[in-house]
């Protein structure tokens, strides 16, 4: 018997054709993979923020050669041993405006609770470099690490010493060539100031005449005049002198923060209880993970943040179990709380010892405001 018979006749099948349906469904599934592909090349107007780095406030930072420095140092009074942590949180941006994320990255991002999408502007302002966003961001975080010291100190009951100095000039400003960098802010028209909101309510109450300075210039005091311009801000008309102040402050010894890489003001109150932790005997949060974020003031004023709730997750992931929360942020907070975290509001640097102190005692914080009041 053949096995094979090149003879043979093999009938063939009939050929098979694609019912409507299927047709229509290849090309749907074919302008999807076209639409897709496009998406990922498009420009958008959008980046993505998602939690950052977690930094222990008590622990330890890299240095540039790799080696390791404590984060909070003190030179010239007596310190104390620490434990657990007390968590600084940050943000990580995803995209600028050279290279902003896909629709496809974006539409990820929309269904994870721990990622925001945001318009750029509102991270990227129009006109502003990616080198002076920096910046400008470095600047915010030296002076809101002052702010913290001067805070810290004030509440241990050291005299500190504030002054108003001028840090930069904005473009077109009203005191160019009449204030330099550095001088030093004593008075307006007669008051004396030590802040720069009491400046910016003489320089509006003047109504647009001249405010006379009382300035200190290489240890030399000086009289100017400066004629503020009119700009508009967020929908109303203000009166500018064109200037960026920073407050320095003389503390009685050096409290070195030693942080790289991180900009912004929003570590303020967590560099102020690590700073008051370090000064004080005991553990300022019972050994526990404790994790927060807000501005400070030299006075001890909590202000809000931005990405509170990517914070929020930073701090899940970290391990904390207690959250400090700016109280002006706790509209954003309230209903976004990840499992396993209790979240309280606060309002003043004393608020969040308050907290810590009721988890060091392990007692009763059913009482202390929280963000769901």
């Amino acid at each position: 018997m053949a096995l094979f018979d090149d003879d043979a006749y093999v009938p063939q099948a009939p050929e098979r054709r694609m019912s409507r349906g299927m047709i229509a469904g290849t090309w749907a599934l074919a302008v999807a993979m076209v639409v897709l592909l496009a998406l990922t090349f498009l420009p958008t107007s959008y980046v993505i923020q998602r939690p950052g780095p977690v930094y222990n406030t008590l622990g330890s930072a890299n240095t540039a050669d790799g080696g390791e420095v404590p984060l909070i140092s003190v030179d010239g009074a007596e310190t104390h041993p620490t434990a657990g942590a007390l968590d600084l949180l940050t943000v990580q941006v995803v995209g600028n405006r050279e290279r902003t994320p896909s629709w496809f990255e974006l539409a990820l991002a929309w269904f994870d609770p721990s990622r925001a999408v945001v318009p750029i502007e509102s991270v990227f302002p129009e006109g502003q470099s990616l080198q002076e966003r920096s910046e400008e961001s470095t600047a915010l975080m030296v002076d809101s690490q002052k702010e913290a010291t001067a805070a810290a100190l004030t509440e241990l009951g050291y005299e500190v010493d504030p002054h108003l100095t001028v840090y930069s000039f904005v473009d077109d400003s009203a005191a160019a060539g009449i204030l330099e960098e550095g001088d030093v802010i004593l008075a307006a028209d007669g008051t004396v100031v030590e802040d720069a909101d009491t400046l910016r309510s003489i320089v509006n109450d003047g109504a647009g005449d001249p405010v006379a300075l009382s300035i200190e210039r290489d240890g030399e005091q000086r009289d100017v005049e400066v004629e503020p311009r009119s700009a508009e801000i967020n929908g109303e008309e203000t009166l500018l002198l064109g200037i960026t102040l920073m407050t320095d402050y003389e503390f009685p010894f050096d409290v070195t923060i030693q942080l790289d890489n991180v900009g912004g003001p929003s570590a303020g109150m967590m560099f102020a209880l690590g700073i008051i932790d370090v000064l004080t005997p005991g553990e300022l949060n019972g050994g526990e993970v404790v994790a927060g974020t807000g501005t400070i003031s030299g006075s001890g004023d909590v202000g809000p943040i931005g990405g509170i709730r990517q914070k929020m997750w930073g701090a899940v992931e970290s391990d904390a179990t207690w959250f400090l929360a700016p109280a002006d942020n706790c509209d954003e907070v309230v209903g976004h709380i990840p499992g396993g975290l209790q979240v309280f509001s606060i309002e003043t640097l004393e608020d969040a010892l308050a907290v810590l102190d009721a988890v060091a005692e392990g007692g009763d914080t059913s009482a202390l405001p929280t963000c769901e009041d």
